[in-house]
């Protein structure tokens, strides 16, 4: 069921962008360099570019946009207070758990940092030389003292109305570590946020059911004056990412397996292949959970009371692809703006992005509302989601894959720290064969 929604929803999207970009190119040829395309009525003269472009698709795409950025904050607060209360063990929060959010986070951190860095070298958005409608502003670079002491909030409620993500993320941090030692009370609590958290899903499903026309009405304004070298733009700006996403899974998580664990990279990789596939086609971390926790235990041997605990919480705070993405993106956008980042700038979207990673829950097209949170917090503009917006469909799908991969790779670093790693089901082709005879469907629905 979920993965016919996920088809319909991906077929729709690329309807969209396919429909957007024709009409874009079609309104260009109407209306050469900006002119307008006028048609003598009766009562008045029509207006093509008043109507369609300036008209219908400004405001269609500043809704999906600003929807977009409504569900940023209560998205964050929820999602991370919900993952934080999942750890309401003491002694797999004082070791289990620093061990696997400890190592999310510098996985997450490595991928953001490594995507930023290629992304400059190859810079996908150069030679754009658009202009927004918000002017940046140039900020003075904060000390490293002063950056600290600003995430913590003076005022909570001050930082959701004024979206300082930092701050909302920390105070969610703290909130929700009280609630899970809270007892009782925070039983109840938590209770609720996860109750909170399944409305604001919902939510987040109803954007991305709307999202088609949203990309459908962004990219026709956007090809309406666009230059036909942007295209070429686009597609570097695909490849990096597509390019980071696979260093990323086959380097780096090899690398940090072989080293901390002495396990064959290869082997892993290889009992990760249906987890990946099923990934790959709901693009959602949630929804492969079940396929995921079968992969740790009965084909790579970790003992279910390790894996139980770091896969869903690695779906819930590890988000390796949707941090290269952004990381990819806050350049390209940059670039695309004529905006000249400072290292401060970086370092901010480096920290924030990882630190957001754990509120970016497991579902399809959440990593685009964490974006504008990213865009937001260094002052580039919103509107340049609509420049990849149309091909980040795919690149979610790949993004999925590779933050299962995390998942199931720190639950072997883990599982083995803790003694509780068959390593003979690791190394046997056939161990969990049986899992191939999961009706996906119904773990689906």
């Amino acid at each position: 069921m979920t993965e016919n929604k996920s088809n319909n929803l991906t077929k729709r999207i690329v309807i969209g962008m396919i429909a957007g970009i024709l009409t874009g190119f079609l309104l260009k040829l109407l209306m050469p360099q900006g002119t307008d395309f006028v048609i003598p009525l009766y009562f008045f003269d029509f207006s093509f570019r008043s109507f369609f472009v300036d008209g219908i698709f400004e405001i269609g795409g500043q809704i999906f946009v600003a929807s977009l950025k409504m569900l940023v904050v209560p998205l964050v607060f929820v999602s991370l207070v919900c993952g934080t209360c999942s750890l309401n063990d003491t002694a797999k929060l004082g070791r289990i758990g620093g061990k696997a959010i400890g190592l999310y986070l510098i996985t997450t951190a490595v991928a953001i940092t490594g995507a930023i860095t290629l992304a400059l070298l190859v810079s996908p958005g150069e030679g754009v030389n658009m202009v927004s409608d918000t002017a940046f502003v140039s900020k003075e670079a904060p000390s490293l003292a002063q950056v600290i002491i600003q995430m913590f909030p003076s005022n909570p409620f001050t930082a959701f109305a004024q979206g300082n993500m930092l701050q909302v993320i920390v105070f969610a941090l703290l909130f929700g570590i009280a609630t899970a030692l809270a007892g009782q009370a925070g039983e109840r609590i938590a209770e609720l946020f996860v109750d909170l958290n399944e409305v604001i899903m919902r939510l987040v499903t109803i954007l991305m059911n709307l999202a088609p026309y949203g990309v459908f009405c962004l990219l026709a304004k956007l090809f309406t004056d666009i230059s036909i070298d942007t295209i070429s733009n686009l597609i570097a700006y695909f490849m990096v990412v597509l390019a980071v996403l696979f260093m990323h899974a086959l380097i780096t998580y090899p690398i940090v397996l072989k080293l901390l664990t002495g396990l064959n990279p290869i082997t892993f990789l290889k009992k990760m292949r249906d987890t990946v596939i099923f990934a790959f086609s709901t693009a959602s971390s949630n929804a492969t959970l079940p396929v995921t926790l079968e992969t740790t235990t009965k084909k790579m041997g970790a003992d279910n009371s390790i894996a139980s605990f770091t896969v869903p919480l690695g779906a819930t705070i590890n988000m390796d692809g949707t941090a290269i993405m952004q990381g990819v993106a806050t350049v390209f956008i940059a670039q695309v703006f004529n905006v000249d980042l400072t290292i401060s700038d970086f370092l901010m979207v480096i920290l924030t992005a990882t630190l957001a990673s754990i509120g970016t829950a497991g579902v399809p097209g959440v990593g685009l509302i964490m974006l504008a949170m990213v865009l937001n917090q260094v002052g580039l503009p919103v509107e340049g989601i609509a420049l990849i917006i149309g091909v980040d469909r795919l690149l979610d799908m790949t993004r999925t894959a590779v933050n299962v991969t995390g998942d199931s790779m720190v639950t072997m670093v883990v599982a083995k720290s803790e003694g509780h790693l068959n390593e003979d089901i690791f190394n046997d082709p056939n161990a969990g064969q049986k899992i191939e005879d999961i009706d996906f469907h119904k773990m689906r629905d």
